[in-house]
């Protein structure tokens, strides 16, 4: 896929300067084509068609399976990661909306999103998309040396 290079590059800024995810070691391009590969459809991307190197991609979204037994088969994570110029315009809600129309299409019962819980815009922004409460796990990630909270929010699709 065309997009894996810009793909990479976003999600490695998010790795290294980031709290959206615990993560310290950086994808490589050959693991997000693994990962599109694997989950065809389930990865979407975001682009500025009008920016003047074509198509730019500014996010992308993918969803699969929130643990790995048959009895999560219709429970599924999902992830957004938007270049840093594209936040705050409403990407991200396109790109959730997308996300909620293909699991529904794929079957799934309930979106989980597993949120670092110094990203207050994160669990503000699922918040206003529907997502609910669902847990708050204390000091469970450990980056930037310091211990980090998860919270835990799901939707009902």
């Amino acid at each position: 896929m065309d997009d894996a290079d810009a793909i990479t590059r976003i999600w490695n800024t998010e790795i290294r300067e980031g709290v959206s995810t615990f993560n310290k070691t950086e994808k490589s391009v050959s693991e997000v084509l693994d990962i599109i590969e694997a989950r065809g459809a389930a990865v979407l991307v975001a682009v500025d068609d009008d920016a003047d190197n074509d198509d730019q991609v500014l996010g992308f979204a993918t969803w699969a399976q929130f643990r790995g037994s048959v009895g999560y088969r219709h429970t599924f994570e999902h992830t957004i990661y938007l270049d840093h110029t594209a936040r705050g315009c409403g990407l991200g809600r396109d790109l959730m909306q997308a996300i909620e129309n293909g699991a529904r299409r794929d079957g799934v019962h309930v979106l989980v999103a597993c949120i670092g819980g110094e990203n207050d815009a994160a669990v503000a922004f699922h918040a206003r998309m529907g997502f609910e409460h669902a847990g708050h796990m204390p000091e469970v990630g450990r980056k930037f040396g310091r211990w980090m909270d998860l919270v835990l929010m799901q939707k009902l699709l």
